[in-house]
């Protein structure tokens, strides 16, 4: 539960947009008598409506604010700024996925380009993307928090944008890496801050299915990206498999006009802590990718692995005495939010392993080109997005325990199938269909279910950092699947289906852990009466266990 204190000492529970002590801008709001005013129940005159323009502390000091209007920016229940809002956020999470999936499938292309490039070379291109978009994610949902959600969405959306024409431009590999990792900078600016914006700028009862959508989003790109680049490639060469996001980006750059801004007020947080944060989870994710490819006896595999983990663990202790931490120790106390970010790590060891072998099993197995092999799992991220979505809007009957816990076990008993099966000749219709329904349905509980947790599970003012925290530990959950699967695919090779069977039977079992961790979810986020309009309280908040 989340509670502020007024001047007089009255605890005030704040569970909405609206009563987020951030700075929010907003139209003028109704009164309990039909007269209008401004913010904060200002009378007329007294603060004009920005229409979304950014602010800063109003005059009720540095330690407070007025608490913003219900509608929190003109987004609220109904109006069309509120789906454009929404269609900002779901933006932002599309594009950054999109531009993972759409591009796997330029390698080939690229190895023929660039001649003296080895296929051990190429695989920077994906890896520098999720390294960087990793160390970047928990610092910038912070930073997102304090400075501002529509600030930083615009900051990522413009460094994404430029970093997408400079890869399609590139006149060499090393450029193309380079731009790649910067892509990845402001993918991670850009994804936290995306569902910050449209959590705080709708009524709480829309959350859910705000989060939903969101999420749908992302499974939206995963299902396009593998055929969209297949074709892109096959017509254009691969430059258009970046180039495509350029105009993306650019609508979104213009789209953040209707979203009002909010923030918490605090001073800029702590950029050592932050710096440490991110350069320990960069090296860490490192390390963990390149593992099977430098052996993990290797110096620089265990170099990665320790100084990652050093590095992170003092910005935790830098985090833990400094006034304004670079690292939000504090939400951790929250225990639905600690077993959110434990749930989404697991999660992160289940879906992108499942991506790559996939792919990887309809290519080598059932000897599929790499094109076809991408339209064939485009039916499971489909069948994801609308369990996601569904998710989302009947959040009343399906809460994101029995979201995660349901999902998890449909995973488990999909992945059990599947290494059992294992069928050596192509089954399409009767194998592969229903098993990535299946599998679609589960992924997309799952992800908006953990989503939801994650989020809800604290104060709105936190929101974005809630968020980029929570999508750390799947990106960590990702490359350590990642690597498992490498791992046994190298030892296993040769061995047909065998090495395949193997590695379902571990996505069971972490499909399994999965639920189990599942159980310490909260049911139902807290909702909590509002404060009276334009009551004056702290910025600071604390999160009870």
């Amino acid at each position: 539960m989340t509670s502020r204190t007024s001047p007089n000492g009255n605890p005030h529970h704040l569970p909405g947009p609206e009563n987020t002590g951030c700075e929010s801008t907003g139209p003028a709001s109704t009164a309990a008598d039909g007269s209008r005013t401004g913010r904060g129940g200002d009378p007329p005159g007294a603060s004009a409506a920005t229409g979304g323009a950014d602010t800063g502390p109003d005059d009720a000091g540095e330690k407070g604010q007025r608490t913003p209007p219900s509608d929190a920016g003109g987004a609220g229940a109904g109006s069309g700024r509120g789906g454009l809002v929404l269609l900002l956020a779901c933006g932002g999470s599309f594009v950054s996925l999109l531009d993972v999936t759409i591009a796997n499938l330029a390698v080939p292309d690229l190895h023929r380009d660039f001649d003296g490039a080895s296929v051990a070379d190429l695989t920077w291109v994906m890896s520098l993307y999720a390294i960087a978009f990793a160390a970047l994610l928990a610092p910038a949902g912070r930073l997102a928090d304090v400075v501002g959600r529509r600030r930083l969405y615009r900051v990522g959306i413009t460094v994404f944008t430029v970093a997408s024409a400079a890869c399609a431009f590139a006149p060499n590999l090393t450029t193309l890496l380079i731009a790649r990792a910067v892509q990845g900078l402001g993918a991670a600016a850009l994804v936290p801050a995306s569902l910050g914006i449209v959590l705080a700028q709708i009524p709480p009862a829309r959350r859910a299915a705000a989060i939903g959508a969101w999420s749908a989003s992302a499974s939206l790109a995963a299902a396009l990206g593998p055929g969209l680049g297949g074709v892109l490639v096959d017509l254009f060469g691969w430059r258009s498999v970046f180039l495509i996001t350029v105009p993306i980006g650019l609508g979104l750059m213009f789209l953040t006009r209707v979203a009002g801004d909010s923030r918490s007020g605090e001073r800029t947080p702590d950029l050592v802590g932050s710096a440490l944060l991110a350069g320990g989870i960069g090296t860490l994710v490192l390390g963990v990718t390149q593992g099977s490819a430098w052996h993990w006896g290797d110096f620089r595999t265990i170099g990665c692995i320790v100084g990652g983990l050093v590095l992170i663990g003092a910005s935790v202790a830098r985090a833990a005495r400094h006034p304004r931490p670079g690292l939000e120790v504090g939400l951790w106390r929250s225990r639905p939010y600690a077993y959110a970010n434990l749930v989404s790590f697991l999660f992160g060891m289940l879906l992108y392993p499942w991506m790559l072998l996939g792919v990887l099993y309809l290519t080598q197995i059932w000897q599929y080109s790499e094109l076809r092999a991408g339209f064939a799992m485009t039916h499971g991220a489909v069948v994801s997005a609308i369990a996601g979505l569904l998710v989302g809007k009947y959040a009343r009957l399906v809460n994101p325990r029995i979201a995660v816990i349901g999902g998890s076990l449909v995973l488990a008993v999909t992945a059990l199938w599947i290494g059992l099966a294992v069928p050596e000749e192509p089954a399409f219709a009767s194998f592969w269909l229903p098993t990535g329904i299946l599998l679609g349905i589960g992924m997309g509980a799952v992800s908006t279910g953990v989503s939801s947790a994650g989020a809800l599970s604290v104060p709105p003012v936190k929101f974005a950092g809630a968020t980029g925290l929570n999508l750390t530990a799947r990106q960590i959950g990702g490359a350590l699947g990642i690597a498992a699967l490498a791992t046994i695919l190298e030892r296993e090779a040769g061995n047909g289906t065998d090495g395949f069977a193997q590695l379902f039977f571990m996505f069971t079992g972490l499909a399994v852990l999965t639920a189990v961790a599942g159980l310490g979810l909260a049911a139902r986020p807290p909702v909590a009466p509002e404060p009276p309009q334009g009551t004056v309280v702290p910025v600071r908040e604390e999160i009870s266990a």
